[in-house]
């Protein structure tokens, strides 16, 4: 009797033990491997853009262009940008742009990137001599390619739909420098 009641005993501390130690592995498997699955996700994006001040005698352009993108493998980057900028030209011209992208960038070696972006603008100008207003939806779609090294890119791009009359850019070819972090 005396072993079946140290037996119980020990059985009963047995399973506590088990099922305590259990549930400290169980925990810390799952915290663990909660947080490795979201920071891969965040290892696998980066941060760039473009910041411009152009400012001159009776001139001011101001251009913000921050965007993210997502490396899918080695080869192969998706992305988002947005866009805003002001110019004025005193006692002239004054204009607000603001829109966005969807960029896809392409390595087939460590040193070439070829890239698309789609972009859509909203065009706000304003003629302070003649009182004219104009507001316009422009869509351009750049394909570029450049030379990459580690984190930066300089090329060139194209605006396949690129319209003189548009007058948000003066020219289809663009040169560019794109840098990820």
């Amino acid at each position: 009797m005396k072993n079946c009641i140290l037996f119980l005993g020990f059985k009963r501390i047995f399973s506590a033990s088990f099922l305590l130690l259990s549930t400290a592995i169980f925990a810390q498997t799952s915290t663990t491997s909660q947080p490795a699955s979201q920071s891969d996700f965040w290892q696998h994006v980066h941060f760039g853009g473009g910041l411009g001040l152009n400012i001159g005698s009776g001139f001011t352009d101001v251009t913000v262009a921050p965007s993210a993108i997502y490396n899918l493998n080695s080869y192969v980057s998706l992305g988002v940008g947005v866009q805003g900028s002001y110019a004025r030209v005193r006692n002239n011209y004054e204009s607000y742009i603001y829109g966005g992208s969807l960029i896809g960038l392409f390595n087939p070696v460590d040193q070439i990137q070829i890239s698309a972006e789609l972009e859509q603008l909203r065009v706000n100008r304003s003629y302070t001599s003649s009182s004219l207003k104009d507001n316009f939806w422009n869509t351009a779609l750049f394909l570029g390619a450049g030379y990459r090294t580690e984190n930066v890119t300089i090329g060139v791009r194209y605006n396949v739909l690129y319209n003189k009359n548009d007058f948000v850019y003066s020219d289809a070819f663009m040169p560019f420098i794109r840098i990820y972090f």
